[in-house]
């Protein structure tokens, strides 16, 4: 669901995001909350392709923002295969929130470099990392917007529970009233790495890699996609802690989720 124009269209299928857990010390010395210009649900924009972040994450001393790795596609809206669709390259220079930082790591680049062949790995593996420059570091907050935390890496959501998420698509043009998120799981992919959701407020083109919680504000995964078939308006969500274990074992060691500095509250809504 990334956003190339007001005119980009929904996403036909399914694809998926992931994560890793950090230690409460690293709440120390980042940017107030109230305050932070870099935060999840910031927009980021990958060559005019508008997307939401995710989560905030570190690895071997460098701050990174995730977001989703089809924000840097350059196929159809409906390339959703990471092992197969065209791609901008690691490298490729990130705006956020008015800084320039770099994409450091993108499961579509590592899949096709490594010759993937899981098809649900291919389908759902979908988590780009941006390098934040110092200047952006010192006025970043990890606390996801409205709802606080993460408070730790999650697992995949129970059928039937609660999850939260905070979209932040340039198409709802300043209303974000319309940007937190309460939704239902429904079910989960046979390998697990992608669960599909409903909300009460469905994601948008410009939603794309938007975290989502668990009702005890841990991580669970990224918004990917919008369903057309067979869920009308349900969203797609990778698994976090699948993706962020791919990331570890093909050239981000060490890569783990900076938890919320602010406490995590599911009641927090429109």
């Amino acid at each position: 669901m990334r956003r190339r124009s007001l005119l980009a269209p929904l996403l036909a299928t399914g694809l998926a995001v992931a994560f890793s857990a950090s230690t409460p010390a690293q709440a120390a010395g980042w940017a107030p909350a109230a305050t932070a210009q870099v935060h999840p649900g910031v927009q980021t924009d990958t060559s005019g392709s508008q997307c939401t972040a995710n989560f905030v994450f570190t690895a071997g001393g460098t701050t990174y923002l995730g977001q989703a790795a089809h924000c840097s596609g350059t196929g159809a809206a409906t390339d959703t295969n990471g092992c197969t669709a065209t791609t901008l390259p690691v490298g490729t220079p990130v705006t956020v929130a008015g800084f320039t930082g770099t994409m450091a790591y993108n499961s579509w680049v590592t899949m096709q470099a490594n010759h993937e062949t899981d098809a649900e790995t291919c389908a759902y593996n979908d988590l780009a990392l941006i390098a934040l420059p110092a200047a952006a570091v010192a006025t970043t907050n990890p606390s996801v917007p409205v709802y606080g935390g993460p408070t730790a890496l999650g697992t995949v959501a129970a059928a039937g529970s609660n999850v939260y998420s905070y979209g932040n698509s340039s198409l709802r043009l300043g209303l974000t009233p319309f940007s937190p998120k309460r939704g239902v799981a429904v079910s989960s992919t046979a390998g697990q790495w992608s669960t599909t959701v409903y909300t009460v407020t469905p994601g948008i083109p410009g939603d794309s890699g938007s975290g989502f919680l668990d009702a005890s504000g841990k991580a669970i995964g990224v918004l990917s996609t919008v369903a057309i078939a067979p869920l009308p308006l349900s969203n797609n969500i990778g698994n976090l802690s699948k993706e962020i274990a791919y990331a570890q074992a093909h050239g981000v060691a060490g890569l783990a989720l900076v938890p919320g500095t602010e406490a995590f509250s599911s009641s927090a809504l429109i």
